[in-house]
């Protein structure tokens, strides 16, 4: 898996929102805010099809398109490769975000979360 530009995201952000068989027109109408023609938002698609996000199946006259990458999936590996980029380890991470400074509640929240990972109890 590569990591996406941000317009291509945009666009399966749109296609995860909308779901499987998605019509051309949907996406468009959902991607309006951009600004993009429609030629550019073609564009996106077929990036993202040449690199195995999004199937296109023809339906009359018009694509239905398909997010083949899921929403849960993408963000496990984009997490890990800004983590790995930037960080080098989520414990470097963590650290630069204690440095800006962590809500009391928020800390409380990491806890739980790792608690749970590990299979131990929250307190």
């Amino acid at each position: 898996m590569k990591r996406l530009p941000d317009t291509e995201l945009e666009v399966m952000k749109a296609l995860w929102a909308t779901g499987p068989d998605t019509p051309r027109s949907t996406l468009e109408d959902r991607l309006a805010p951009f600004g993009w023609a429609a030629n550019t938002i073609n564009t996106y698609l077929s990036r993202l099809a040449e690199k195995g996000f999004v199937s296109v199946r023809r339906e009359g006259k018009s694509n239905l398109y398909t997010p083949l990458v899921g929403c849960d999936e993408y963000q496990a590996f984009d997490s890990r490769a800004v983590l790995d980029r930037l960080y080098g380890s989520p414990r470097n991470f963590v650290a630069a975000l204690a440095r800006d400074g962590m809500r009391r509640e928020e800390l409380q929240e990491l806890q739980v979360l790792l608690d749970q990972l590990s299979g131990g109890q929250t307190k």
